[in-house]
């Protein structure tokens, strides 16, 4: 196993970092990393804030539902899906490009090159002895997280992502196993075999929590997700999206 397999299967959430700001190279070596991840047609259709100031910082942690990692972190990352660049091409160019750019077709192309630049952060902030944690709170209050960065129209944040020094060892959890999620030639549906294997899985994830917790939780995978499921957030994004000119059509 080479380096950068370990780095991937040794991931984890940090939640709990020291009070080391990230340096300069160490923020420049993250962004550029994640410019080398893959996208559509050369479309690069994402940018990464760096919030640095505690105030913003303060903010952005309660905007995410009041996780306070946000702002002790040693750096914060917010991806943001981006066409407001292309359709400045457009207007430079003369080339009518709204109907493209407003597409949903688009839309999920700024959200997939985002993702990927940042999971490429992630890799290679991990690769240098760093914790990092996804934050996906942010889209609790994306008018509000919108004020914060000053981002304009046809710029979405999307997530956030903390980068740090750990001030923990958390253990792992369990992914499903690759029989659940690896399949080949078509998707087998068939519903008794899925249940098997959640229930197997439940099983797992149950014995994981209640040996990281000493027995104040048990719960499965299964029950999470029908909990979590249950609950509905975030309804406004829609509408929101379509504030910023993209996914109209």
């Amino acid at each position: 196993m080479n380096s950068t397999i370990e780095t991937l299967m040794n991931h984890r959430s940090v939640r709990k970092f020291k009070e080391i700001p990230l340096s300069t190279d160490q923020i420049n070596t993250i962004v550029q990393a994640a410019q080398m991840a893959s996208t559509s047609s050369f479309i690069q259709a994402y940018t990464i804030i760096g919030v640095t100031d505690p105030e913003k910082k303060k903010k952005l942690a309660e905007l995410a539902g009041g996780q306070d990692y946000v702002a002790e972190s040693g750096h914060f990352f917010i991806f943001c899906a981006d066409l407001y660049r292309h359709s400045l091409i457009g207007k430079w160019e003369d080339a009518d490009i709204d109907d493209s750019i407003q597409s949903t077709e688009k839309f999920m192309v700024t959200v997939i090159d985002a993702a990927l630049a940042a999971q490429n952060a992630a890799i290679a902030a991990e690769s240098l002895g760093l914790g990092i944690c996804y934050i996906g709170g942010i889209r609790n209050n994306l008018e509000e997280v919108n004020k914060v960065i000053e981002a304009p129209e046809y710029v979405v944040p999307l997530f956030g992502l903390t980068v740090g020094h750990p001030d923990q060892q958390t253990d792992i959890k369990p992914r499903m196993p690759v029989s659940m999620v690896y399949q080949e030639n078509a998707y087998q549906h068939n519903p008794e075999a899925v249940k098997e294997d959640i229930k197997a899985y439940d099983e797992q994830i149950s014995a994981y929590y209640e040996k990281r917790t000493n027995g104040l939780r048990n719960d499965g995978w299964s029950g999470q997700m029908a909990k979590m499921l249950q609950r509905k957030s975030r309804m406004y994004m829609k509408d929101f999206i379509k504030e910023k000119k993209l996914d109209l059509k």
